[in-house]
């Protein structure tokens, strides 16, 4: 006669968990690697008044809702102050005496006559040549290399459309994904002066994180060397403000 063999649950348990161990391993390395392998897009404005804003795009792996409670504004209450009683008999009245002043009829003054010969005229156009003059109001803007030959007008919008794009060419759109930045717009601004001589100087920035301003600082320190602007047919420096926003999704 066969004896009935009756199988042990907890044995068989024991039998499978180096299976399950396995396949447990296999789709934590699945998700991990399917994290690492997803990109982030990020959106890059160049905003400038002669061009058109432009955009680099990227997707973040997850979105992140930031909730801000705005907290209510306390008035001060206003201490009302009782009404000032006040007694008549500590006012005094005042001497009604009337002092008349009598002054002459006619002056004795000769009249002052000017010579016209000896009035010394000023020249406006002689006046003292300005320090730095804005971008917006220069006569003869900066020659980016490239616009050469173009009108005044022409000239400004040249600048910006080749200040526009060498900006989105250079900067480094990993920056997002690296600083850990949360969802929505996060804005640059820069300001800098181009010299007499064409040259970069005195360069501000002033960005959400050091990195930005450390990427910002470095893009316009790469910008090529321009023609200077000119003033009243004089070389002058000219200042020039370049906002940027770095749009995360």
């Amino acid at each position: 006669m066969m004896k009935n063999t009756k199988k042990v649950p907890a044995k068989q348990l024991e039998k499978f968990s180096s299976v399950f161990m396995q396949l447990g391993l296999v789709l934590s390395l699945s998700i991990v690697y399917a994290f690492l392998e997803h990109q982030t897009e990020q959106q890059l404005y160049v905003q400038n008044s002669l061009s058109k804003e432009l955009t680099i795009r990227c997707f973040p792996s997850e979105p992140q809702n930031s909730h801000f409670q705005k907290e209510p504004k306390v008035i001060p209450t206003r201490k009302e102050r009782p009404p000032q009683v006040f007694d008549l008999d500590d006012f005094k009245v005042g001497d009604d005496t009337v002092i008349e002043t009598f002054f002459p009829e006619t002056i004795n003054e000769d009249p002052v006559i000017l010579d016209i010969n000896t009035v010394t005229y000023i020249d406006e156009s002689k006046g003292p040549e300005p320090e730095t003059v804005p971008f917006i109001l220069i006569e003869n803007a900066p020659v980016y290399m490239g616009c050469e030959g173009l009108s005044k007008e022409e000239n400004k919008k040249c600048f910006g459309k080749k200040m526009t794009r060498f900006v989105v060419e250079n900067f480094d759109s990993n920056l997002a994904q690296e600083l850990g930045l949360h969802s929505g717009k996060h804005k640059m601004h820069s300001q800098f002066v181009i010299d007499k001589y064409g040259k970069v100087i005195d360069i501000k920035i002033r960005a959400p994180h050091p990195k930005l301003e450390k990427e910002v600082l470095r893009i316009i320190q790469k910008l090529p060397q321009f023609t200077p602007g000119k003033q009243r047919m004089k070389p002058v420096k000219v200042r020039y403000t370049l906002p940027i926003s770095f749009q995360v999704e």
